[in-house]
């Protein structure tokens, strides 16, 4: 087992130790925080462990800025423990017993009786829906709109992405950004769209993404900034 967490090559005290160190062939050192504000190190396989401390530290604000964001994140999270989100609302989740699957009344959404996996597998059933229903058309209203042309759309659940579009132009779209505001998924689809005509993110490509949302700088930044709110489930 490797001695991080001692002193470095400047005779400085080490307190902040990786929770993991992934090796490989990679040539160079890189650090990140993971959803459980635990630190990933990914390191050549030859490099020594001071090396790696060395590396730590010199990053140590960087560290400590974004476990303290990741851990105050979990925190909210905790307190709408009975909260769901839907198009930007936090709305009260209540049990109902005569209830066989999840509903939605406007103020309160109603599940019955059943372990949180169930439920959770229900609520994504209902988001699915709900955002097929809500944000398919207007997909289609701004591609009609703007003359843009759209092959298949798909709806899924994604890891890492809000939406993505092929070389052949066809568009996915993560069904959970059915919590976020309207402006959100809005701003999401026009990416997307705007993606049929440039396949990167160069001015122009951000100059027809403009074109069509004058004040898509918003809802990008709300995404950045809340998108961790819509993986909850």
């Amino acid at each position: 087992m490797p001695e991080f967490g001692l002193i470095n090559r400047y005779g400085k005290q080490l307190t902040m130790l990786p929770d993991q160190i992934i090796r490989s062939k990679r040539k160079t050192l890189s650090i990140s925080i993971n959803e459980n504000a635990e630190l990933i190190v990914r390191a050549p396989n030859r490099i020594s462990d001071q090396k790696i401390q060395d590396f730590i530290n010199e990053k140590e604000n960087w560290i400590t800025k974004n476990q303290s964001v990741i851990k105050a994140r979990a925190e909210d999270t905790a307190k709408d423990k009975n909260m769901l989100l839907y198009l930007g609302t936090l709305f009260p989740l209540k049990t109902d017993n005569d209830a066989k699957k999840i509903s939605f009344n406007g103020e309160e959404f109603l599940a019955g009786l059943q372990n949180k996996e169930k439920t959770n597998k229900s609520l994504k059933t209902w988001y699915k829906n709900k955002f097929k229903e809500v944000a398919v058309p207007r997909l289609f209203y701004f591609a009609e709109k703007h003359n843009l042309q759209v092959n298949q759309v798909r709806i899924k659940e994604q890891k890492t992405l809000w939406g993505s579009c092929s070389s052949r132009n066809n568009i996915n779209l993560n069904f959970l950004l059915i919590m976020a505001p309207l402006k959100v998924i809005d701003y999401v689809i026009i990416h997307e769209l705007a993606h049929t005509i440039h396949k990167n993110h160069s001015v122009n490509f951000w100059n027809a993404v403009e074109e069509i949302m004058p004040n898509y700088k918003e809802a990008k930044r709300w995404l950045k900034e809340n998108g961790y709110r819509l993986r909850t489930l």
